[in-house]
C-alpha cells in the first residue's frame, strides 16, 4: 500500500511539473524576467520601448542593469548583426539576450557608452511593430558620435504591455552610408 501511494505522489509530481505553467514559472526565474519589472511608461508604445532600450545600454564605463534590460525584451529575442572579416566579406552573427549582454557588458564594463536615436520610422499592423531606427554612439554625452547606423527593431504587445522580439543593426561604413531620410 506504501509502495502504491509512493508512485501516485511520484506520478502526480511529474504531471505537474509538466504543465506549461510550471514551465513558465521556471522559465521565468531562469531568464530574470521576474526579477525586474519596466515602468510602465517604458512599455506603454513602442516609441517607448525604443527610448528605453537605448537608455538601458547607455552610461559611464560600469555596469548596466541587466535585470532591467532583459525586463523590456522577450526571453526568446534576438540580437543580429553583420561583422566584417578579415578577407573584406560580412558574416551574420546572430546572439541571445544573454550572449549579447555577455559581449556588450564587457565592452561597457571599461568605455563609456551612449547611443541615441536620430531618427525613428514606425509601421504598425495590429499588435505588431517594425521600427527603423538610425542611431549615434558617443563616448560621452554631445561629443561627437563615433558610430553611426541603423537598427530594424521589431516589437509586439500581448495587451496589456509591448515587448522586443529583435533587433538587428548594421553600422554606417563607406560602403553603405546613412540614407538622408535617416539624418536630422
Amino acid at each position: 500500500m506504501k509502495l502504491i501511494a509512493r508512485w501516485v505522489t511520484a506520478g502526480l509530481l511529474l504531471l505537474l511539473m509538466g504543465t506549461p505553467a510550471a514551465q513558465t514559472q521556471t522559465k521565468e526565474s531562469q531568464t530574470g524576467v521576474a526579477e525586474a519589472v519596466p515602468t510602465a511608461g517604458e512599455v506603454a508604445s513602442p516609441e517607448a520601448l525604443v527610448a528605453a532600450v537605448y537608455a538601458a545600454i547607455s552610461g559611464p564605463a560600469g555596469e548596466r542593469d541587466w535585470a532591467h534590460f532583459r525586463a523590456l525584451f522577450l526571453p526568446e529575442a534576438r540580437f543580429t548583426r553583420t561583422r566584417p572579416q578579415p578577407d573584406g566579406t560580412r558574416s551574420v552573427n546572430s546572439m541571445s539576450v544573454d550572449d549579447f549582454i555577455n559581449t556588450a557588458g564587457d565592452y561597457f564594463k571599461k568605455e563609456a557608452f551612449y547611443e541615441s536615436a536620430v531618427v525613428n520610422r514606425i509601421s504598425r499592423y495590429g499588435r505588431m511593430v517594425d521600427a527603423l531606427s538610425s542611431y549615434e554612439s558617443r563616448h560621452a554625452p554631445g561629443e561627437k558620435p563615433f558610430a553611426r547606423g541603423i537598427n530594424s527593431m521589431q516589437m509586439i504587445s500581448d495587451g496589456t504591455r509591448w515587448w522586443m522580439v529583435s533587433i538587428a543593426w548594421d553600422d554606417e561604413r563607406a560602403d553603405n552610408p546613412m540614407p538622408k531620410e535617416f539624418l536630422k
